[in-house]
């Protein structure tokens, strides 16, 4: 009998730190990193940049856990066009996503310009002066309500980012889950399991990209802008190739979709 608990207690953390592991290599496909890394080149602090990833991950496991819960629990089957139209939600908000993001370099570049003349006979120095001066001025010269809403949407944006991730992902992740365990409870264990492996993994990830970016921001201005620009193009790209993959490929926009979700 104790040998028989043994080997079930090995089996089951084997099953969880698989979850764990499975649940971190998640974390680095290419939408999660594109989306991600797109949020975070606007940060220009690494105090800033570090809760993004675990952001990101809590809204995509809290999405894991709810539609992957109940697609265990009750049975619930996601048809192929619903699956792929949740695929869809992902790559629409890559593309606007990216576009905010270049929106708000252009953005801050033109109220910066309006500050006064930067001719050719300015120093890079006296440019790094000027533009920490509008991010300080434009960060904390603002009413306090303003810079309140200003650190909400700053947090938010990677929780919903999350979520919808996490509501494209979770039909496949819970039907990869049920066709191995056969244990309802030990299901939900592995999908809790594999929400942390993502949150972890997410978080390296994120503190991997922040720190070279943070120091761009701080060093070289005109580098962090066309980083900026740079990640919100190619999550445009990226999202309108995904569009493109899932409406016309897969055919989501077909009369019959014969595509799965990813």
């Amino acid at each position: 009998m104790a040998g028989s608990a043994i080997v079930a207690l090995m089996s089951l953390a084997a099953v969880l730190a698989l979850g764990f592991f499975l649940g971190m290599r998640h974390a680095t496909d290419a939408d999660h990193v594109v989306a991600v890394s797109t949020i975070v080149s606007r940060q220009r602090t690494l105090r800033a940049a570090a809760p993004i990833g675990m952001l990101w991950g809590v809204g995509h496991t809290v999405t894991i856990l709810l539609v992957g819960g109940a697609i265990i629990l009750f049975g619930i089957v996601i048809p192929p066009r619903l699956g792929l139209g949740m695929e869809l939600s992902v790559a629409l908000m890559l593309v606007v996503l990216g576009a905010l993001n270049v929106r708000s370099v252009l953005r801050d570049a033109r109220e910066m310009a309006g500050q006064g003349p930067s001719g050719l006979g300015h120093s890079h120095a006296a440019l790094g002066a000027r533009w920490h001066s509008h991010v300080l001025a434009h960060e904390h010269g603002q009413p306090r309500p303003a810079r309140l809403a200003q650190w909400r949407a700053g947090r938010l944006r990677p929780l919903f980012v999350g979520i919808v991730h996490g509501l494209a992902g979770s039909a496949a992740v819970a039907l990869l889950v049920l066709g191995a365990i056969n244990d309802a409870t030990l299901a939900l264990a592995y999908l809790l399991v594999f929400g942390a492996g993502t949150i972890a993994g997410m978080v390296l990830i994120t503190t991997a990209l922040a720190v070279p970016l943070a120091a761009a921001a701080q060093r070289f201005v005109g580098f962090h802008r066309l980083l900026g620009i740079a990640t919100g193009l190619a999550s445009v790209i990226f999202g309108a190739v995904l569009v493109y993959q899932i409406g016309f490929v897969d055919g989501l926009f077909r009369p019959e979709a014969h595509g799965s979700p990813h």
